[in-house]
């Protein structure tokens, strides 16, 4: 099977894709593409190492070239970062300026819709290039931001992107510890947009296991974790889900996936010591310890690459990751078993009030048929008026980053809800075009 990564430098999602090919055996035609030639240099030497070391059936083709990579392909998967860390640190400092703070900064607000701006032009070239030339590869999208980037793909070129993400499985997760449950023996039904996804059924061999979360909340193991977790929250990838457990206790219904990420969705706590007395990016989920360890992460894959660093072969036991559903659906397709998977595809009807080209993320079934959506049951007007804020949101963001119109964006940040004054919206948008620049030609 031909696979081909763009934006193949993200050295964590590719050397955790490789080590699932290995496991999974079977030959695999691998093509690393990016268009740093040191990030690409560093990814094709770590993953060689890993391929090398089992004697797996991997052949690795390292490449800049993008068209010819996709010839032909059988599944093209995009987990590209325009601009890298350099750039991402740039769309959270300068919202900062204007009295905004996000943990995070990739999805909504003025981080992600900053992100868009440079995301959107290259995800929509690159599915005009999948249309060309591998019409029919499985097209899959890990980029943030998610939902504006899939919506843009299939809004400009029609392609059938899939959109994953791995924030449902960990919520999954989560849940499935507090309760004391085995993950492989619970099941749930979700609906949302990327990173803010609602479980709004939790079962444990088909019965309702809500009842059972109720009970783990008050006992002493689960409470002790929580006072562990909040004692944490400065940590930049803590678990701490002090507002997740708000939310379910509001609407019965839990988000995807815990705070650092849902919080974003609530522009009011985006805003000093809004967050439980803190401050969201700063002292809680620190958003300068997320571009450090990412740093330190790049400093280590690239020791590793030259062979100064041993390689970690725990990584070749499988580890948990944005790549893990990829291959359990590559194989899927091809006949080897059937799966249900968290999935960002049109709403077609399955939220009403929602336009059917909105993207949610949801639950899908996937076989050798191909791709189906499940049915997300009887959504709750709050969840649904949220869906359709985002689809709104997410519809004027994708305009501008294809059309280069500042008003658009100044009107897709007014929209979003961290600014209130339309002056506002225009000087925070200029300031975040100026400071992208060198990525954004549209503009």
């Amino acid at each position: 099977m031909k696979v081909v990564l763009i934006g193949a430098g993200s050295v964590s999602f590719t050397q955790g894709l490789v080590a699932d090919m290995i496991l999974s055996g079977g030959e695999w035609d691998v093509h690393l593409v990016d268009v740093s030639a040191e990030n690409l240099a560093v990814v094709h030497g770590v993953v060689g190492r890993m391929v090398a070391h089992t004697g797996a059936s991997v052949h690795l083709t390292a490449t800049d070239d993008r068209r010819a990579a996709l010839l032909g392909a059988d599944a093209v998967v995009c987990t590209f970062g325009v601009g890298g860390r350099r750039a991402w640190e740039q769309d959270v400092f300068v919202p900062r300026r204007h009295g905004i703070y996000q943990p995070v900064g990739d999805s909504v607000l003025p981080g992600g819709i900053s992100r868009a701006m440079r995301h959107v032009p290259l995800a929509v070239a690159i599915a005009a290039d999948v249309t060309d030339l591998c019409p029919g590869a499985l097209f899959v999208n890990y980029a943030n931001p998610m939902t504006a980037i899939t919506r843009a793909i299939r809004k400009a070129t029609g392609a059938p992107v899939i959109g994953l993400c791995h924030g449902v499985n960990h919520t999954q997760s989560y849940l499935a510890e507090i309760a004391g449950l085995p993950l492989h023996e619970t099941s749930i039904t979700v609906v949302g947009v990327n990173h803010c996804t609602w479980i709004t059924e939790f079962r444990h061999r088909g019965r309702n296991a809500w009842p059972l979360i109720e009970e783990a909340l008050g006992s002493q193991r689960v409470r002790a974790q929580m006072v562990e977790d909040a004692a944490n929250v400065g940590y930049a990838f803590s678990g701490n889900g002090a507002l997740s457990w708000e939310l379910y206790h509001l609407y019965g219904a839990f988000p995807a996936p815990l705070d650092r990420h849902v919080a974003e969705f609530f522009p009011a706590l985006c805003r000093e010591d809004a967050y439980y007395g803190r401050t969201p990016g700063v002292d809680a989920f620190s958003f300068e310890g997320t571009i450090e360890a990412g740093d330190r992460s790049s400093a280590r894959m690239a020791r590793i690459a030259r062979g100064e660093e041993a390689l970690n072969v725990e990584i070749l036991n499988h580890a948990p990751g944005e790549h893990e559903q990829l291959v359990a659906i590559l194989q899927a397709l091809k006949g080897q078993g059937s799966g249900i998977f968290s999935a960002n595809l049109p709403n077609a009807g399955r939220v009403p009030g929602v336009p059917d080209e909105a993207i949610i993320e949801a639950m899908a079934l996937i076989d050798e048929n191909g791709v189906h959506t499940l049915s997300v049951g009887d959504v709750p007007l709050p969840l649904r008026n949220q869906i359709g804020h985002r689809a709104a949101v997410t519809e004027v963001t994708v305009d501008a980053a294809l059309t280069g119109d500042l008003n658009l964006m100044a009107q897709a940040l007014m929209m979003d809800g961290a600014v209130s004054r339309p002056h506002a919206a225009r000087a925070l948008a200029a300031d975040l075009v100026q400071a992208q620049a060198d990525y954004l030609p549209q503009f």
